[in-house]
């Protein structure tokens, strides 16, 4: 039996118990891959004369779109493969890809598998000193862009292959002149292509940026099986089932994206439905599942909140399966949505690390406030600091013999190998998110067990920014802590301490703010901002968790503390 047989016929057992977690979960085994490679073995064949639609883009500004075929898919993304190919690209070579929602990425992620190379997404909203970093870090060989960020690489020092995707032809000299190639010479190129040699299943693949609470990223490194392969968790999660319409907002660069925009979809054989706006708009969203027919959507709970302002039963919505991820969802957000469509929002648990390792599966009771069971395929244990079993504990992975490793779980990080043996250590792998498990099986979220903290879907490293911020000329030092908030869930806020000779005041906050949003992406930007005598332990270690607490006690905090600044309040950062 091939090696994309035993995938397909694995993804077959899921898709034939869908609503049947029991028998899914004692049925479904990891298939044994040796050389494996998702877009050759597995895309290609499934698309040979498949006119199915595989993936449609749609304009929000102006209602264009782009439909294409699997066929299609495979046939462009070959093309790009060659082209990469002629232009240096080869097996093993890490390529950075910075590129929004637009065709480009899908053919780029397609080419660079079936070539063998090493991708590291990266979302666009990086900073000029955001980029600078990453490159350094990760050392890529080839960066492929698009044109409306060209500029962040200018400015780099370092040997790097740069090409160019969207250039307009006013603009197309001058990138060439800058050492830019333009993407779109690609679509010229031959149609067939042919692999040089051999794809093993643990080759590396893609390379994700995450940050802890040290300053240097960590690359988290998949393999041609680890995300293609242990997708099948997350494809069982969201019940995808071929010729869904399928929908998950989500940003390009972060893993949610290759997820559900990439992976899981096109392992079911549903298409790829993406909305591109300038702005978030809940009614545009609801009116786009409405005409464009949406089966199955994905959302952060963010995008819940918003929606659920609007009136969900004016919108006759063809939707099946809806799930949530990045962060617990308030239950009356659940029973809002289910009061008006008839259908629950389930929630899931991953991380970049993994593919969806728990969730509420199709067809299985929701419990208000769980996260769901492990998926198939997965097993999981909680552990409580000395690493013994609890019911309330660190979410782990177990690693042992007994215990065959999850095909979806990371090979490490690329960089750091005192940081791979940490979260490896005891034989499991260490989520550091706290659960607890209920009598009946379903877990519960508790939190994270260190600092670091999500804002509207965003993972945000306190050291990160407050080592921004301790630049300013005014700041001594700085905590920086989530703080409630109705809509992201909870948003960046900055406790401080000044140098001498500075009063806190609106001119200072203000100053702080613009600061915060001239060195930092707008999703890390500094909110919300208070002076404090930082309380700290007897080593003189900042105690984050005191001023956690300080935040969890105000609500919903839909007022200003006595001396605290909001960025709202200033009129010139709107």
């Amino acid at each position: 039996m091939t090696a994309s047989q035993r995938f397909v016929d694995a993804r077959d057992l899921l898709l034939r118990h869908r609503t049947d977690y029991e028998r899914a979960c004692s049925e479904f085994a990891w298939p044994e891959l040796d050389a494996f490679n998702w877009a050759l073995d597995y895309f290609d064949v499934m698309a040979r004369g498949n006119d199915q639609p595989a993936l449609w883009i749609v304009d929000g500004a102006n209602g264009g779109q782009l439909k294409l075929s699997f066929a299609q898919m495979s046939e462009r993304s070959s093309r790009i493969a060659n082209f990469l190919r002629s232009v240096g690209v080869s097996r093993g070579d890490r390529v950075l890809l910075m590129l929004p929602n637009r065709v480009e990425l899908w053919d780029t992620m397609l080419a660079a598998i079936k070539l063998g190379a090493v991708l590291m997404p990266a979302t666009t909203q990086l900073s000029a000193n955001d980029v600078r970093e990453r490159v350094l870090t990760a050392q890529p060989k080839f960066v492929i862009v698009d044109a409306a960020e060209c500029a962040k690489f200018d400015t780099l020092e370092m040997p790097l292959q740069k090409i160019a995707v969207g250039l307009e032809p006013a603009a197309r000299d001058d990138a060439l002149a800058h050492g830019w190639r333009d993407f779109g010479q690609g679509y010229a190129a031959p149609a067939d292509f042919e692999p040089l040699g051999q794809t093993l299943a643990h080759d590396p693949l893609l390379l994700y940026f995450t940050s802890g609470t040290t300053s240097k990223p960590k690359l988290v490194e998949h393999t041609h099986v680890s995300y293609p392969v242990g997708s099948l968790s997350t494809m069982y999660w969201v019940g995808l089932q071929p010729g869904d319409i399928h929908w998950n907002i989500s940003s390009p660069g972060w893993a949610k994206h290759a997820w559900s925009c990439f992976f899981a979809p096109w392992n079911a054989q549903a298409c790829i439905f993406v909305l591109n706006y300038a702005r978030f708009d809940a009614r545009q969203t609801l009116d786009t599942l409405v005409q464009y027919g949406v089966t199955t959507l994905c959302a952060p709970p963010t995008v819940w909140r918003m929606l659920v302002q609007e009136p969900l039963t004016s919108y006759a919505v063809k939707l099946r399966e809806i799930v949530g991820a990045g962060e617990p969802l308030n239950p009356e957000i659940i029973e809002r949505v289910k009061a008006a469509w008839g259908i629950t929002i389930r929630d899931g648990y991953g991380q970049t690390e993994t593919t969806c390792v728990i969730g509420n599966s199709p067809g299985q009771p929701v419990v208000a406030g769980s996260m769901g069971r492990p998926m198939p395929g997965y097993r999981v244990t909680l552990v409580d600091p000395d690493g013994q079993p609890a019911e309330e504990g660190e979410i782990a992975l177990p690693l042992d013999p007994a215990s065959p490793r999850p095909l979806g779980l990371m090979t490490g990080y690329a960089n750091n190998a005192d940081a791979t043996a940490q979260v490896m250590r005891e034989r499991r792998y260490h989520t550091s998110d706290i659960a607890l498990r209920r009598a009946d099986g379903y877990y519960v979220y508790v939190g994270r067990a260190d600092d670091v903290f999500k804002s509207s879907d965003y993972r945000l490293s306190p050291f990160e920014l407050e080592s921004v911020l301790i630049e300013h000329e005014a700041i001594a030092e700085a905590a920086v802590v989530p703080s409630p908030d109705p809509l992201r869930l909870a948003v960046p806020k900055a406790y401080v301490m000044l140098r001498h000779g500075y009063t806190f005041g609106p001119e200072l906050a203000e100053s702080v703010f613009r600061f915060s949003r001239e060195r930092l992406s707008p999703y890390k930007r500094i909110r919300r901002l208070e002076l404090c005598d930082l309380p700290k332990t007897i080593s003189g270690k900042i105690r984050r968790v005191e001023l956690r607490r300080r935040e969890l006690e105000r609500g919903d905090a839909s007022e200003r503390l006595p001396g605290e600044f909001w960025e709202e309040d200033f009129p010139a950062l709107r």
